[in-house]
């Protein structure tokens, strides 16, 4: 395609955004319309992330990887396809993002979602490797990268014009609203696998009741492309665009003003980054491995260790508020250190230790992971926001949680289960040595 036609294409597209936006009336978009907007949209990107780690753990080592000698091995297959996801995030990012800047938010937003829900739904359709051999393993990886290079578009902004909208005094609060999607994703996740886990045979479950939640992604995306939609094509985003609050800016741009910002940026949530997969997906593994713990009944212990996350994401919204941002996250990141130490305890406990650590775990993953993403946008001035929050977040989970399965089973195999509490409390040194180290660069001024 000629640069010209390129050209005239954005100018078609960004006067169509202009025009929809038109159709609003100048009633301001309220912020519990924003705030719902971007519950809905975070809850359809972690439940098609999570749909996709419960299976790495129940599905995939059998129908992918049945010449492994063992359960453990094909296991550490799957996490290893399951890494791929973060590691397409970042290159999903600055494609997008000159998506956006070209042919404008709304259509990125379209292709984006579309294609993480086709990626995590074809999933669905994928048969096993007793029938295509090593190409179902190629094309099992070809769609994690899909899921993770769609997430890198689906970036939206709306979580920065909820930051905007807040008053000085509650920033904590509003914060963490976006956080709550993560705990819900989960939630609805854990809960349709162990209910197939439960109502039917193993056989059944393998042959064809995996792929049910796979095919229930997409319709998700759909409705939460076309919430996020409506909201982006309100006058009020198109002024903060106009203003270039939220503005898709050059990654070159972005590195050279704000890069210390984005290397500290992404350390500062890493020990809440850590401890994300290590309280959800890592556990689920080590239990189906070692224990006669089953899986559906552990989903549901972590369901209701889900609802007391949520809790505590809305508790951490008042703290922040109370004591600050910083503050905050560093007394967050003790309480992760100290945790890593008394969690291999708790899962070597029996079934009642491991109910704990999932209580437990859940409960301080809700505090920390509640400001994590406000620690991240915070950072930047308005004109870099946009691009800085998502280049920060991309390499943050990509640090933090993308390895975080794979790294975590592959110690506890090898070394036993003390070494996943040390894998944590690494995350819990970064996350306190970037807040020692961001003096300059303050959390808690927007």
């Amino acid at each position: 395609m000629s640069s010209a036609m390129q050209q005239s294409l954005g100018a078609s597209s960004s006067s169509m955004e202009r025009d929809a936006r038109r159709i609003h009336d100048d009633t301001p978009v309220s912020a519990g319309n924003i705030a719902i907007g971007v519950v809905i949209g975070r809850a359809a990107e972690f439940f098609d992330f999570f749909v996709y780690g419960i299976a790495s753990v129940v599905v995939f080592p059998q129908l992918f990887f049945p010449f492994a000698p063992d359960r453990l091995t094909a296991t550490l297959y799957s996490f290893a396809i399951f890494s791929l996801a973060f590691v397409a995030r970042p290159v999903g990012s600055l494609v997008f993002m000159a998506i956006d800047r070209t042919y404008g938010r709304g259509v990125k937003l379209t292709i984006a979602l579309f294609l993480l829900g086709g990626s995590t739904a074809s999933i669905a359709f994928l048969p096993g490797y007793a029938t295509l051999g090593a190409w179902s393993i190629v094309l099992l990886a070809v769609f994690r990268l899909g899921q993770g290079f769609a997430l890198g578009g689906a970036w939206d902004g709306l979580a920065s014009l909820l930051a905007l909208n807040a008053p000085q005094h509650h920033r904590g609060w509003y914060a963490m609203i976006p956080q709550l999607g993560a705990p819900l994703g989960f939630m609805l996740a854990s809960a349709l696998f162990a209910y197939f886990l439960v109502s039917i045979s193993e056989a059944d479950f393998l042959a064809w009741g995996w792929r049910y939640p796979f095919f229930v992604a997409f319709a998700i995306n759909v409705v939460a492309l076309f919430t996020r939609l409506r909201l982006v094509m309100t006058k009020e985003f198109g002024t903060l665009l106009d203003l270039h609050e939220l503005q898709a800016a050059r990654v070159t741009e972005v590195l050279r003003v704000n890069g210390g910002n984005v290397l500290v940026g992404a350390f500062v949530p890493l020990a809440s980054f850590a401890l994300f997969h290590l309280v959800t997906v890592f556990p689920l593994s080590w239990v189906e491995i070692y224990t006669d713990h089953g899986a559906s009944s552990f989903l549901m212990v972590q369901f209701l260790g889900a609802v007391c996350g949520i809790l505590a994401i809305i508790a951490s919204g008042l703290i922040a508020d109370r004591i600050g941002r910083r503050n905050h996250l560093g007394i967050c990141a003790v309480l992760i250190a100290i945790f890593s130490f008394v969690a291999p305890m708790l899962l070597q406990a029996g079934a009642t230790g491991r109910d704990v650590f999932v209580i437990v775990g859940f409960t301080i993953l809700g505090l920390s992971f509640g400001q994590a993403a406000g620690a991240v946008a915070s950072r930047f001035g308005k004109a870099y926001r946009y691009t800085g929050a998502a280049l920060t977040s991309d390499l943050s989970w990509l640090i933090g949680a993308g390895f975080a399965p794979l790294v975590a089973l592959g110690l506890t195999s090898r070394f036993g289960l003390a070494f996943a509490g040390y894998y944590l409390l690494s995350g819990a040194l970064c996350t306190i040595l970037a807040l020692v180290f961001s003096k300059k660069l303050e959390i808690d001024n927007e």
